[in-house]
């Protein structure tokens, strides 16, 4: 015979108190879990959604990021001049030359010293990101020290407010728009007109070429064809969009690997204590686990009822913790890019895959915790366990 399932949940709630606990236990460890998973997830949406399938970024070959990457004006010349770079209606190819450097300034509150990616534009490059929006103030104008400035840096950064004025390079800017992309990387930068940048950061070349592709399929060809070019094969091309995800792995990796190293240790902490709480039902039941093998419930649905009991604990506690998790989703930090080493902007985001492995891993818990207890509860002898009431 097997035990039915509403005897097992009613046990749980018959022990409030110690229920309550290992819930709590739980719930705190499934909750960083979650919350660290969120934060890396966070950080790749940040950077991926920056680069578009459609747009492919040219760099130095031998340059891991913009802010190291050279390419001179000749050579930005002849890539424009591919025919897979799509043509704008004047006849003018889609393609912006870029250049990508950093500047200090000091934090809203703290007043520390923090780095900030300022990137000069070509008037394409207004093109290639439409997701870009001026949520007050006005674009810059081109030809002028004008700068917009993204939302997320504004909000953490002193010194950038409409019509003030930012002392970097060898010039005076002024503040003119904000700018809203959606939650991206570019959010945290400065833009301008990159032919006014170039000359006041004594930079005779630039960082990169970006440019739209005419059609998505023709990447392959214009790769080795700027690749294999003698004139530009000192150059490489990839699409903007792996060119985010690659940026994104390094702080990913290590937000993973430190969170899951803490998720560890917290986890072995609420494994015991669901251990101890089922320890303590099979020590307060005895007499009641002698009554069902006398009545005839075989061993192994003894050791079910009480693994059924963990793992319910475990779920109620894994299903508090993503609630908890979801909240942060609220919550914008900022810290150091490492590939860039400028202040990047981002969130906890939740997704499907965050909410379904955070379950599963309170199972595990849920399992490792009450498979001890249940087997110890599962092995009673049935005179023994009836004498000791």
């Amino acid at each position: 015979m097997n035990i039915p399932l509403f005897y097992s949940l009613r046990s749980i709630w018959q022990r409030r108190m110690t229920t309550i606990l290992t819930l709590g236990g739980i719930t705190l460890v499934v909750f960083v879990f979650a919350a660290v998973l969120m934060l890396a997830n966070g950080l790749e949406e940040t950077l991926v959604e920056t680069g578009s399938d459609a747009n492919v970024i040219v760099l130095r070959r031998s340059a891991t990021t913009e802010l190291v990457s050279q390419i001179t004006r000749n050579s930005a010349n002849i890539i424009k001049t591919h025919p897979e770079v799509k043509q704008l209606p004047d006849g003018k190819p889609l393609a912006s030359t870029e250049l990508n450097v950093i500047i200090n300034l000091n934090k809203v509150g703290s007043n520390d010293m923090g780095n900030v990616s300022v990137r000069g534009i070509s008037p394409e490059g207004l093109l290639l990101r439409p997701h870009l929006i001026l949520t007050s103030g006005r674009m810059f104008t081109f030809g002028t020290n004008e700068i917009i400035v993204g939302k997320s840096l504004a909000e953490k950064f002193q010194g950038v407010e409409l019509r003030k004025q930012l002392k970097f390079g060898d010039g005076q800017w002024t503040v003119v728009g904000f700018f809203d992309a959606r939650g991206t990387a570019f959010e945290s930068e400065i833009w301008g007109d990159v032919e006014q940048l170039m000359p006041a950061f004594g930079r005779p070349v630039f960082s990169v070429v970006l440019f739209q592709l005419r059609d998505p399929a023709d990447f392959t060809s214009v790769k080795e064809r700027i690749e294999s070019d003698p004139r530009t094969q000192s150059s490489i091309a990839k699409r903007e969009i792996d060119y985010y995800r690659e940026s994104s792995q390094t702080m990913s990796m290590f937000i993973k690997i430190l969170g899951l190293v803490v998720t560890i240790i917290f986890s072995i902490g609420a494994t015991i204590g669901a251990m101890i709480t089922m320890y303590a039902a099979v020590a307060n039941r005895t007499v009641e686990i002698g009554t069902l093998r006398a009545l005839g419930f075989r061993r192994r649905s003894i050791l079910g009822a009480f693994l059924f009991e963990s793992i319910v604990l475990a779920l109620i506690g894994g299903a508090a913790g993503v609630a908890l998790a979801s909240l942060t989703s609220l919550i914008r930090i900022s810290t150091i890019n490492f590939s860039t080493f400028s202040e990047l902007a981002f969130g906890f985001v939740l997704s499907p895959g965050i909410v379904l492995a955070s379950l599963i891993f309170a199972v595990i818990m849920g399992i490792l915790g009450g498979f001890l207890p249940a087997a110890r509860a599962a092995r009673m002898q049935i005179v023994s366990a009836l004498r000791a009431s």
